[in-house]
């Protein structure tokens, strides 16, 4: 195929949510054709399933320009750019319009389970950069397809796959077989059901970033209502200056107010919090549940568990592909030290666009929350700077590319969990925690674990 065909084809975008829809509507700005591959049945499926968590955002860092400027003549009006939505608004008021507005550039029930360069597997160098890329994909009824691209933007995020609660970065013992009782996502108290399974029980909620923040404080509500309810808090280093966040300090302040409510309900001892350590192993004490840390601590017994310890990046369908990662992070080699959570809070990361997102693979992209690898640090507005960048590099622009048009705010809740901490103020060790806010990281909740017992 040569060049002037390959240009001729569409540039793949994996994943209709905020970051993918944005890459649409910035390549549509430059005249390209996107095809935006969407796993799940709508526009946003990650979003919707924290729908009713609200974001720490507002909706001026939440809308992309080029996206705007789509929706502009069809009638859509911007929400009130001060205002905090919630997941579900966001992908409701926002990302549905805009994927609407793309028609069949967008496809629904189509998973992407490998990408490579047409005829060329990953040790074939002759002729590599002169192939497009094949692209393969499941439908929803089962068929499978093979299609062809010029360029490829991964932009489906890292949802679908959660970290879990096990300090070494695997499946702690027992995690498995107490997966009825064990959830990846902060919690929904407006289904009655959700509601019930945490009502007047001991719930540990494992993690120290914004997800688990959230999470407390909604248990933390609901032990207000009803009595027996408490929350476990479960954290890996002891607690300090930097547990609870920017506060105050931060330049968006929902965001700082997460850690101050956090702060404010284990100061009232509404929760309590198991500081240093790392958890193991998890075991049945008659239909109770007890963690077990690598000193050989023991928690009291337990009802249920909450992991909000992160995400990792699925890379499993870009085997073919040569990309350059960083052992650690997961992220790009270039963008890893900028946003190492072990040095940078979020407003310390300057935006970055193209140069930091290459891989030895030209023209092949990952963006957003998974460009970010297993750091937590990501924000939206950074995502909606690096398809603007990387969209003006495909279209050959490449002063465009290279030119920074982003100020990020500073401090922030970026301790990410993930990290092996030295304890900052180690405090005696109790039994559970508690309180913050709805409000949310994009994508920092998780998705609910499928059933199984002890």
């Amino acid at each position: 195929m040569n060049a002037s065909t390959i240009d001729r084809l569409p540039v793949v975008v994996i994943g209709a949510g905020p970051i993918g829809l944005a890459a649409a509507a910035h390549l549509i700005e430059r005249g390209l054709d996107p095809l935006v591959l969407e796993a799940g049945p709508t526009a946003g499926s990650a979003v919707r399933e924290w729908s009713h968590v609200r974001l720490f955002s507002t909706w001026g860092e939440l809308v992309d320009p080029a996206a705007e400027k789509l929706l502009a003549p069809t009638g859509w009006i911007r929400p009130d750019a001060t205002a905090y939505p919630t997941g579900g608004d966001w992908a409701e008021r926002y990302l549905q319009p805009l994927a609407d507005l793309l028609a069949d550039a967008v496809r629904y029930g189509a998973r992407v389970t490998g990408v490579a360069r047409a005829g060329r597997d990953r040790i074939v160098d002759p002729g590599r950069d002169e192939q497009p890329f094949t692209v393969h994909i499941e439908t929803s009824d089962g068929r499978e397809e093979r299609l062809t691209a010029r360029a490829v933007i991964d932009a489906s995020g890292t949802w679908s796959t959660p970290s879990p609660m096990g300090a070494d970065g695997l499946a702690a013992l027992g995690e498995k077989a107490a997966t009825d009782r064990v959830s990846y996502r902060v919690p929904d108290f407006d289904d009655p059901a959700v509601r019930a399974r945490y009502a007047g029980r001991r719930t540990a909620v494992i993690g120290s970033g914004a997800s688990a923040f959230t999470a407390l404080a909604l248990l933390a509500d609901l032990a207000a209502d009803t009595p027996g309810t408490h929350a476990v808090w479960v954290l890996r280093r002891g607690i300090g200056a930097s547990t609870y966040g920017g506060g105050e300090a931060d330049q968006l302040p929902a965001r700082g107010a997460l850690g101050l409510r956090a702060k404010a309900a284990v100061e009232a001892g509404h929760a309590s919090a198991i500081t240093g350590f790392r958890t193991r192993a998890v075991s049945c004490d008659g239909d109770r549940l007890v963690l077990e840390s690598d000193d050989g601590r023991r928690t009291d017994p337990i009802d249920e568990i909450i992991v909000l310890t992160g995400f990792r990046p699925d890379l499993s369908f870009l085997s073919e592909l040569r990309l350059g990662l960083d052992e650690r992070l997961q992220a790009p080699t270039a963008l890893a030290p900028l946003i190492d959570p072990n040095v940078h809070s979020c407003g310390t990361v300057y935006p970055h666009g193209v140069n930091e997102l290459s891989h030895p693979e030209r023209d092949v992209y990952l963006v957003g929350m998974k460009s970010y690898g297993r750091a937590p640090t990501f924000l939206a507005m950074t995502g909606y700077e690096q398809v603007r960048s990387i969209t003006a590099a495909i279209a050959g622009d490449q002063e465009a590319a290279e030119r920074v048009e982003l100020t990020l705010p500073e401090t922030g809740v970026c301790g990410g969990a993930g990290l092996f901490e030295e304890p900052e103020n180690t405090e005696p060790a109790g039994g559970g925690c508690c309180a913050a806010p709805t409000t949310l990281q994009i994508g920092t909740a998780a998705p609910a674990s499928p059933s199984g017992g002890c």
